[in-house]
C-alpha cells in the first residue's frame, strides 16, 4: 500500500492553524467529519489521543505522526497537516513541529498500518522532503511533493 493511495487532496492542510498538539490533532481528524470510511468520529478522535498519551509521537526534526488503530473506522485513513507557526507537540527531541501526518487504521489492518507508519517515517527523515512540504504553499503542491517522493519506494 503507498501514502498516495490513502492522501488526496481533500485531506491535506497547507496551513494548520492550531498551535498546540491537541488542537492540531483535531483539526486533521474533522477532515474525515463526513467520510464514509468512518464510523465514528469521536472514537477515532479518542484512538489516536489515547495512543498520544503513551508517547508523543512528535519523533523530531520538527514532524509528528499521531496515529491510531481502532474499529470506528473500516478502512485506513490518512491526512497531512502543515503549519506555518510552530506547533507546541512535546517532541522527542524537544523542538516545535510543524509538519504532521495523521494516520488512522482498523484493528484488523496492523500489518498495512505498521508498513505505512514505516514508509512515512523513512520519507519524513529525508531533509530535502521535509524542505520542500514546508515550502509548499497549497495542498495540490504537497500532493505533488508525495507523488515524486513515493516513486523513489518500491510497493512494500
Amino acid at each position: 500500500m503507498k501514502v498516495l493511495d490513502l492522501l488526496n487532496k481533500n485531506f491535506i492542510i497547507s496551513d494548520l492553524k492550531s498551535t498546540e498538539k491537541v488542537d492540531a490533532i483535531n483539526e486533521m481528524i474533522d477532515l474525515f467529519e463526513n467520510d464514509p470510511r468512518i464510523i465514528d468520529l469521536d472514537k477515532v478522535r479518542d484512538a489516536v489521543l489515547e495512543r498520544e498519551k503513551i508517547m508523543s509521537t512528535g519523533v523530531g526534526k520538527g514532524f509528528a505522526i499521531p496515529h491510531g488503530k481502532t474499529n470506528a473506522v473500516n478502512d485506513i485513513l490518512a491526512a497531512f497537516g502543515k503549519s506555518n507557526k510552530p506547533i507546541e507537540y512535546d517532541s522527542l527531541d524537544g523542538h516545535p513541529v510543524y509538519l504532521v501526518f495523521l494516520l488512522v487504521g482498523k484493528d484488523n489492518l496492523v500489518s498495512n498500518h505498521i508498513k505505512l507508519l514505516s514508509r512515512i517515517s523513512r520519507m519524513m527523515n529525508k531533509d530535502e522532503f521535509r524542505e520542500k512540504l514546508i515550502k509548499a504553499k497549497t495542498s495540490e503542491e504537497i500532493l505533488e511533493i508525495f507523488r515524486k517522493e513515493e516513486e523513489n519506494y518500491f510497493e512494500v
